[in-house]
């Protein structure tokens, strides 16, 4: 993302998030804003807040305080699927694979296409096969050498891509949250997922990545947003720190100005 993409009006906006859980506050007040052809990286401690903000933004939780606006509309998400109809989704770490499926037919999982054939309907295999290759190929450059095999044998970087897939087959997806997707990879196919990203993010795409793995986040991302104690703690372009000051905020050694977050 250029700077003077910084002008544009963000494409999802998040304003004085709080979710308590009990007499437990998660998130105290939180700010996000995020911009379409941008990675925004996310990092935290463990219990920082983090991945309560983005269940908060992916509608598997309903904030106690605060608003959302989408494309600068008012966004109210009861559900994770009103956040897909809202072209809003995410690729969890565990990333929900069925292994025992072929990649097509998890990309495919819970809205498969049929097809009938004297009255009796059938799944189409063929039509999801043809698109789950187009989707890995056009939209992420990624050429599986066979698609009948169980999703299972394909390697950490291969199952990443289709847990992706699965998500922008949807063609009216605009904002995309990854969860720690380089996890357990290893460098070469932490390599490729980076890539991937990258490839995304110049479609247009608000990525907002989550990740505790640094060199990862400096290698891709335009803005870090540091959360610590369930507050953001400063939000800085990538580009313009280092990780020293990013590891000050993370443990409360360097304090940021509200007004200098971007």
């Amino acid at each position: 993302m250029k700077a003077q993409d910084m002008d544009a009006a963000p494409i999802i906006e998040m304003r004085g998030i709080t979710k308590r859980f009990g007499g437990v506050t998660a998130l105290n007040g939180v700010d996000l804003r995020a911009y379409a052809g941008e990675v925004l990286a996310i990092v935290g401690d463990n219990g920082a807040g983090k991945s309560t903000l983005i269940k908060v933004l992916t509608g598997v939780y309903q904030s106690t305080a605060g608003e959302i606006f989408f494309e600068g509309r008012p966004l109210t998400m009861s559900s994770h699927a009103d956040a897909i109809k809202n072209g809003i989704d995410a690729v969890y770490q565990n990333l929900a694979i069925a292994d025992h499926l072929t990649p097509a037919e998890n990309l495919f999982l819970g809205s498969e296409l049929t097809r009938k054939v004297l009255g009796i309907t059938f799944l189409d295999n063929k039509a999801m096969k043809m698109q789950a290759t187009a989707v890995l190929k056009d939209r992420l450059g990624v050429q599986l050498k066979n698609m009948d095999v169980a999703t299972e044998s394909l390697s950490g970087g291969q199952r990443q891509a289709v847990a992706i897939a699965r998500a922008v087959r949807h063609e009216d997806l605009k904002v995309l949250v990854m969860d720690e997707p380089t996890a357990a990879l290893g460098p070469q196919e932490t390599a490729r997922t980076l890539k991937l990203i990258q490839t995304l993010k110049a479609q247009g795409l608000a990525v907002i990545l989550i990740s505790h793995a640094l060199d990862d986040v400096f290698d891709v991302s335009d803005r870090i947003h540091v959360m610590r104690r369930g507050e953001c703690v400063g939000v800085v372009r990538t580009a313009a720190t280092t990780s020293e000051e990013v590891l000050g905020l993370l443990t409360g050694a360097t304090k940021m100005a509200k007004e200098a977050m971007l």
